[in-house]
């Protein structure tokens, strides 16, 4: 069936319409970065860059790391985004632009987020570099999109909310996992754990200047106890959880990988956190 111009929305030049990006512009591996001044300081290690695509937040750097093909998309901050970039970067592998349908070959994206966040923990200090296995939406996005969950999210859900309610706190959360071969890869050497993703920066993450939050500050100087399978809850951010759900919704394979620059339970915030995402890149690409 032929998706509507309403639906499916392209620049004049026939790209996608907020990445301005065409097909053979990207990569069968895409680093996903909240940044788009970290884009550069991932691209200056490849050996050659074909493309650079830059539309408002999002920009594009597609090139060679020896005989492999990577690009690397700064997605901008939130869920919101994530929710852009997914469905754009899934329609470019997927649709014919041309002719505006689904392709009967699909192609399965491996989609890693290299990105910055908060510990949850006394054992995971500023410096420490985390990978999610799960991910645990705070926000609204997937529950848009029906939110399938497996018998291992079910049970995590159920979990985590009798756990919050113990707290004080009510939460209806998105969960979904991590790719584990992808996960695996990427974050290789890391501290394993499970992610919050929070839909803002200051209420939504228990942060009080002028205007106080639902989500008082003991509730994330509480969770880091939380338990399930064997992981804790590691680290606070923006986007994982997001990208984990769309991507499991879309056949596409997840990674999430942070540099960890604060630590809610001690208080400590980077020196340098310019360092610590180098760190980051180095060490995921090396293992690409």
């Amino acid at each position: 069936m032929k998706i509507p111009a309403s639906e499916l929305v392209l620049s004049p030049s026939g790209a996608i319409y907020h990445l301005n990006l065409h097909p053979e512009q990207i990569a069968d591996t895409v680093f996903l970065v909240g940044d788009p001044e970290r884009v550069p300081r991932v691209s200056k290690f490849f050996d050659k860059i074909e493309h650079q695509v830059q539309k408002r937040e999002f920009v594009t750097h597609t090139g060679w790391l020896g005989e492999k093909r990577f690009s690397v998309l700064s997605t901008g901050i939130g869920t919101d985004n994530i929710d852009i970039v997914l469905n754009e970067l899934d329609a470019l592998v997927n649709i014919d632009l041309q002719t505006r349908t689904v392709k009967e070959s699909l192609t399965s994206l491996n989609l890693i987020r290299l990105g910055t966040s908060g510990s949850l923990s006394a054992n995971i200090p500023v410096g420490a570099l985390v990978t999610s296995v799960i991910g645990i939406g705070l926000d609204n996005l997937m529950h848009y999109y029906g939110n399938p969950a497996n018998e291992r999210e079910q049970r995590l859900r159920q979990s985590l909310t009798t756990f919050a309610a113990g707290l004080g706190v009510e939460i209806s959360p998105s969960i979904a996992e991590g790719n584990e071969e992808l996960v695996s890869l990427a974050g290789k050497g890391m501290h394993r754990g499970i992610t919050l993703t929070c839909p803002g920066f200051y209420g939504p993450q228990g942060r009080t200047l002028r205007l106080g939050s639902i989500l008082k500050k003991s509730f994330f100087e509480n969770i880091g106890r939380f338990e399930f399978d064997g992981l804790h809850v590691t680290n606070f951010e923006m986007e994982t959880a997001a990208i984990f759900g769309l991507a499991k919704m879309l056949g596409h394979r997840a990674a999430s990988c942070n540099a960890i620059l604060a630590n809610r339970i001690t208080g400590e915030f980077s020196k340098d956190h310019h360092a610590l995402e180098e760190k980051l890149i180095r060490q995921v690409l090396g293992e690409m």
